[in-house]
Order: structure tokens, then sequence, then C-alpha cells
């Protein structure tokens, strides 16, 4: 059994101007916490024998996940689009609207439809590939909207849309 995954589809590649902000200051956070790590496992590696130092088994683990993070950011940064413009009409939903639903027992939720990577930031945040928000795109005020889950189908009345 091998271990190899197929890579999963591929994410929308627009972005809010705050996610953008928030990933790009994220990218030098790590870059500062890299070197920060980096002096630590040298230091750890100068003690001597290896195999046993948990420190320095500790901060090569570390170094690797700051690595991997490093490599996913320089490779989606350039790909993403910032939407900063509204769209003409305010009466439909697009990316980056807040959208107030009522489902079929008067409760309200509210969401706002964002980019992929930036989603769970917040906690109302729905990534725009998620099938609520594909169910949700282009529909108008108004309108009811029916959204397959796994525990069923839920219909939602759309209350209010806000950019």
């Amino acid at each position: 059994m091998s271990r190899y995954r197929p890579p999963g589809p591929k994410k929308s590649p627009y972005i809010t101007p705050v996610g953008m902000a928030a990933l790009t200051a994220e990218q030098k956070a790590i870059w500062l916490r890299r070197r920060e790590v980096v002096a630590a496992l040298s230091a750890a590696a100068a003690e001597g024998d290896r195999s046993e130092n948990a420190e320095y088994i500790y901060r090569k683990k570390e170094l690797r996940e700051l690595d991997r993070r490093i490599r996913y950011l320089q490779k989606r940064l350039p790909d993403l689009k910032v939407v900063e413009q509204k769209p003409a009409s305010r009466e439909r939903i697009y990316f980056g609207a807040t959208v107030t639903l009522q489902d079929e027992n008067e409760k309200t939720v509210v969401y706002r439809i964002v980019g992929p990577d930036e989603f769970d930031h917040e906690e109302f945040y729905i990534s725009v590939d998620s099938p609520l928000a594909r169910s949700l795109l282009k529909r108008e005020l108004g309108e009811e909207v029916e959204v397959e889950v796994p525990s069923g189908r839920l219909v939602y009345y759309i209350a209010d849309i806000a950019y």
C-alpha cells in the first residue's frame, strides 16, 4: 500500500484584500520564526548525540512544518487574484457578499463568501468553493435556495445581502 494521494480539486484563486494582507503577514512572520528555529536547531545539534536529543528532533520537525507552509504560500500567493471592486448589482450574491439567510424555522444565520485560503479565520466565513456558497452565487434577494448537504436537504430564504 502506497502513501500516494491524488491532489485535491483546484481551489478558486479569489481572495479579499483583508485575506491577502493576512496571508502576506503570515508569510513574513513565518520567515522570522524560521530564523529562530534554525538558531535553536543549530544550538541543539551542537550538544552532541542527535539520535537521543529531543530538542534537536523537535526543532527538525518544527522546521519541516514551517518550510511546508512557506512552500505552499510561495506557490499560492502569486496565483491569487484580489477582488477589490464591489459588483454593480447589489441585489445579487457575488464573491465577498455577506448574506443573511433564514431557514424554515425562521432561524437566522449570516455568512460571508470569501476565498478558500481565508474562510477559517472567522467563524461566519465560508469558502466560495463550498456547496452552500456555490448554491448562493448569483441568487437574488428574496429567493429560496435549496442546498444539498450530507445530512439531507436544507432550504434557505435570502433575507439580506451586504457588501
